[in-house]
């Protein structure tokens, strides 16, 4: 990701009922045009105007377009991380269980190359006053990774090895993408990467399957 530069803006008070659901239409608008075009489809007076709020409304959740493609990866991402308790990975040890949650969610993003795009171009656009979006992205690809590594108290070599994960998660979509690599390519590294499990997770060990 690029240097970021800006300050971080301060953290802000709980969203009432009305102001969620206010929201989640602003991040659904922001999908679907992005789904239609990619990234230069999101116009913020497009996605104000589909979501039925006022561009002023809009800018006070949302202050730049790269701020709103973040947040809908991480919404995406949440829906996805329902999906996965609805639905866990089979595998029998917890890198087989990460590489296919993981290879779930690529097949999620790879029906929908444009959103997939758009997400992962805000992404490396963001600046430092992203980061509490990106924060949100970093920790939500955590907790679907630790869940399907059956953990719910890692150890700081464990929180290191889900961090490599993540990131060859992240560079293999992005070379996806670009054309840059095969989808068997983008499998490979990811399960390349989810070995590092084996080194934390020793077999022997009883996982603490979340209920």
């Amino acid at each position: 990701m690029p240097a970021r530069a800006s300050t971080s803006r301060p953290a802000s008070p709980p969203l009432t009922e009305r102001q969620e659901a206010r929201r989640r239409r602003i991040l659904r608008a922001s999908a679907q045009l992005a789904a239609r075009g990619g990234f230069d489809a999101v116009q913020m007076r497009e996605v104000a105007e589909s979501s039925q709020v006022a561009l002023g409304t809009l800018y006070r959740y949302f202050p730049s377009k790269v701020h709103l493609l973040v947040a809908t990866m991480q919404d995406q991402l949440e829906r996805l991380h329902g999906t996965l308790r609805k639905y866990p990975p089979a595998g029998e040890s917890a890198a087989e269980r990460v590489a296919e949650t993981l290879m779930r969610a690529f097949g999620a993003l790879q029906r929908d190359p444009h959103l997939a795009d758009a997400m992962v171009r805000a992404l490396t656009f963001a600046d430092r006053s992203v980061s509490p979006e990106v924060d949100q992205v970093s920790r939500q690809t955590t907790a679907i990774i630790l869940d399907a590594m059956g953990l719910e108290e890692p150890t700081a070599e464990q929180l290191s090895a889900v961090r490599v994960i993540e990131h060859t998660w992240l560079s293999a979509l992005i070379t996806w993408l670009s054309g840059r690599a095969s989808l068997a390519q983008a499998k490979a590294d990811i399960g390349t990467a989810c070995r590092l499990i084996a080194l934390t997770v020793p077999p022997e060990a009883p996982l603490e399957a979340h209920e």
